[in-house]
């Protein structure tokens, strides 16, 4: 699931990370390039929350047209009340 906004040409940039030894020495022995595995998750992470962060955005805007709908219907609950 690459993104379009993933830039396999940008540069490589050097960053530490604190993994647990156990699990590190069980990935070397399935690859030899623990950093293409770690950024391939990195990759399929940030586009999973982009999706969720949309997801939402849409739930939100659908949650306000629904209530801006109901309200232009039947009014507030809260006007009977209002001094305005």
């Amino acid at each position: 699931m690459k993104s379009a906004t993933a830039n396999n040409e940008a540069r490589k940039r050097p960053v530490n990370l604190t993994l647990n030894e156990d699990l590190v020495i069980e990935v070397r022995g399935l690859t030899n390039n623990l950093s293409s595995v770690v950024e391939s998750l990195l990759v399929d992470y940030v586009e999973h929350k982009r999706q969720q962060r949309i997801s939402n955005a849409k739930t939100l805007d659908e949650t306000i047209s629904m209530w801006n709908s109901f309200n232009g219907k039947f009014g507030s609950f809260a006007d009977e009340y209002s001094s305005l």
